[in-house]
């Protein structure tokens, strides 16, 4: 089936080149002019789309060809676009960058496959002409990317501009949709180790939103980007046919969602919910005890920028302890691996943790991890199938403070870093633990073989009942 989703990409030069503050401004500005938009993200991340989805109004998706196949691409931004009168994607790093030389999975790649014409966000600070020199050198560099306009960031004036806006038009043959004044110290998006501050945990989310919002109002031609952007071709959906399997009817299952845990991709979440499974988002701040549910999710995030009011729960973490050790089900991904530990040394402190994995952890100043990430299943166990590979990715300034394998490992790390000796994916009971975070459309079983560990303990306790 055909789809006709009117779409642009929004890139960049390089890193921090102002994509995202423009990403959210035009979906704010377009969302204000009650357009329904549609957001995504290349690459794998859950900070911007968390940015996203409060500029849009709906979820973002993420779109990577290294961790999905191309239909599968396809048929997300078709299958979310519907009924959506524009779509904006935000590119990752530079246009080209991407995992080799030749820019394998890059935004330029993403841009090809999707058939969207690109706008570049460039940063002009401190110059002028060479402002052309860097859009042409990108429309030279493969022609099949269409570039069709430039927004140019951090003006000094309107004389810095005009050249750089008149030298881009006349040797590029492109417009200049935009001209950013500098915003001085007003730093609309802050950041930190892992990137920027999230709406969670910004105060002023709302207010940023609004900032970006007014900036594409006032300096930026939203007209011709949604002209630019409606005139793409249709695309094509291969309707998934496959049957729901809904052996999760009847499980309730929680999943931390909160300041310090908030890293899921909505189709992880979903396709637990396609299960039939109950999926019921908790506080591991507030909540004192897993009464009433059947397995536990626990996502990235930060639980070292919140690690005060975590291990102010001690109801928790003591009730999390006994039912891990009665069988109850755990995937934990990375910030969720952090929270099993037995505990976290943050700046020279010691902070007391759930002591499930038996293992401590200690926060650095230097990514530990960071990256695609692919490996293979060496082990049985109940969440993977042996032999098979599993793509994701890791970002993560903590590391595993022992230097032995303290638990089976299931995961033989081929790219990245994994946890510990080239290895991840720890085993305890019915827990599943790494550093390693994986996309549900990357690998369709993950819910299932999570599904079918949380059917066997619960049919499992219900017999020993009866």
């Amino acid at each position: 089936m055909l789809v006709h989703c009117p779409r642009i990409v929004i890139a960049g030069i390089s890193g921090d080149s102002g994509k995202t503050t423009i990403s959210c401004g035009l979906m704010a500005q377009f969302r204000y002019l009650n357009y329904k938009v549609a957001a995504f993200k290349k690459g794998p991340d859950y900070i911007d789309p968390s940015w996203h989805m409060l500029a849009s109004g709906n979820s973002s998706r993420n779109l990577d060809l290294y961790l999905m196949d191309r239909n599968t691409i396809l048929n997300s931004i078709t299958t979310h676009t519907q009924g959506k009168d524009i779509s904006i994607i935000e590119g990752n790093r530079g246009l080209y960058d991407g995992l080799d030389e030749l820019g394998s999975y890059s935004t330029a790649e993403l841009s090809k496959l999707i058939k969207a014409p690109v706008i570049i966000v460039l940063n002009i600070n401190k110059m002028t002409r060479t402002a052309s020199a860097i859009i042409k050198g990108c429309q030279v560099l493969d022609k099949k990317v269409d570039i069709c306009g430039v927004i140019l960031n951090q003006s000094a004036g309107k004389r810095h501009s005009d050249i750089a806006k008149k030298s881009i038009e006349d040797e590029c043959g492109i417009p200049v949709l935009g001209v950013i004044p500098r915003q001085g110290e007003n730093n609309i998006l802050p950041s930190r180790h892992l990137g920027l501050v999230t709406p969670f945990e910004n105060h002023q989310a709302e207010i940023s939103i609004e900032s970006m919002r007014k900036i594409i109002e006032d300096f930026v031609d939203v007209d011709t980007i949604y002209k630019l952007a409606k005139n793409t071709m249709a695309l094509n959906n291969k309707k998934n046919n496959k049957k729901k399997r809904l052996n999760g009817n009847g499980l309730k299952i929680a999943y931390f969602y909160d300041k310090a845990f908030c890293f899921y991709y909505p189709e992880n979440l979903e396709a637990l919910k396609e299960t039939g499974a109950n999926l019921i988002p908790i506080s591991s701040f507030e909540s004192k005890n897993l009464n009433g549910f059947d397995g536990l999710y626990i996502g990235g995030g930060f639980p070292e920028t919140n690690i005060k009011e975590l291990v102010h729960n001690t109801d928790l973490m003591r009730d999390l302890k006994n039912s891990v050790e009665n069988g109850f089900p755990v995937y934990a991904e990375c910030g969720g691996l952090m929270y099993l530990c037995r505990e976290i040394e943050i700046e020279n402190i010691k902070y007391k943790m759930a002591n499930i994995l038996p293992f401590d952890i200690k926060m650095n100043r230097k990514p530990q991890g960071h990256g695609y990430v692919e490996a293979i299943i060496d082990s049985e166990n109940q969440f993977f199938m042996n032999g098979c590979v599993v793509r994701g990715h890791e970002f993560h300034y903590s590391g595993i403070v022992s230097k032995h394998e303290l638990l089976p490992t299931v995961m033989k790390i081929n790219k990245g870093s994994g946890a510990i000796n080239g290895r991840d994916g720890f085993i305890y009971k019915n827990v599943f633990a790494s550093y390693t975070h994986i996309h549900a459309l990357s690998f369709s079983d993950w819910s299932q073989n999570f599904i079918k560990v949380i059917n066997n303990y619960k049919n499992k306790k219900l017999s020993n009942i009866s």
